[in-house]
């Protein structure tokens, strides 16, 4: 049985109410609206745990999910949702040990999910031309304890990127189709690019860029996802869905075609339906 230590990121969850996340640390307090926990009741505790407040209203604990940490970033901008970022991460191979790009750092949504991945062997290395992003995303990262995996640069990625010989570069940019010579200076030869977009226009313009850049495999697809209700006497979908967010593209750089091989506009190469 794993108990609770001091410094836990955890998760207090109350029905028909929005989940806690707090960082446990002796001698502090969480005030809600159903009454006040003191964190020193809940250190050295088993997770799964119910607590009660002070007000005995009933609290779950619980170690927080990826996704709960997203749902619940500090935003300023429109974020990459968890249902994209699953298959984001899939797609760019991201695991323990990755070095990936991204440029468009926001709120830091898929920042966090990224330096969640590359575990403490990995790097993430986000660019973003607004300073005030920039802090936010800090503050994002700091709050769950992954600063450390991140490098955050506050600069137009126009310039180029400092990194090259990366495994994965994804670009969330309303125009991504004007830096691929940028992406293909820092990516390494066979390494992952993604991009996300929330307009076929842009979608367009981004694979005829692709055409006349180095790159296969290049392929385009959005995720929708339903919930239900999960009563077993009346199961059926839920009232709402996330539907569409953002139509998501990814591309495998490769080697430049020999000059003695005829130039074609499409690549010979495409990645198999799912």
């Amino acid at each position: 049985m794993r108990l609770i230590q001091a410094g836990d990121l955890a998760m207090l969850v109350a029905e028909k109410s929005k989940p806690f996340i707090l960082r446990l640390q002796p001698g502090k307090e969480l005030q809600t609206h159903r009454g006040s926990i003191r964190h020193d009741d809940l250190i050295g505790i088993a997770w799964g745990s119910q607590v009660k407040s002070h007000l005995d209203a009933r609290f779950l604990i619980l170690e927080p999910t990826l996704r709960d940490l997203l749902l619940r970033i500090r935003r300023r901008s429109q974020i990459i949702f968890p249902k994209d970022i699953g298959y984001i991460l899939l797609r760019l191979s991201i695991g323990p040990g990755t070095t990936v790009i991204e440029a468009g750092t926001g709120s830091g949504s898929l920042t966090t999910a990224l330096a969640w991945s590359v575990g403490r062997e990995g790097k993430v290395i986000s660019y973003d031309r607004r300073e005030d992003m920039t802090d936010l995303a800090r503050s994002n990262l700091e709050r769950v304890g992954l600063e450390n995996r991140v490098v955050l640069h506050t600069r137009d990625i126009e310039e180029g990127f400092d990194e090259q010989d990366v495994e994965a570069l994804f670009l969330d940019l309303p125009r991504p189709h004007l830096y691929l010579s940028q992406v293909i200076e820092a990516l390494r030869s066979g390494g992952n690019f993604g991009a996300v977009l929330p307009t076929t226009n842009q979608v367009s313009q981004l694979l005829a860029e692709l055409e006349a850049h180095p790159f296969a495999l290049v392929d385009v697809c959005e995720i929708s996802l339903r919930f239900y209700k999960p009563i077993p006497a009346r199961l059926r979908p839920v009232d709402r869905m996330v539907a569409h967010t953002g139509y998501l593209v990814f591309a495998r750089k490769i080697l430049p075609a020999s000059e003695e091989e005829p130039e074609s506009n499409h690549s010979p190469y495409l990645e198999p339906s799912e």
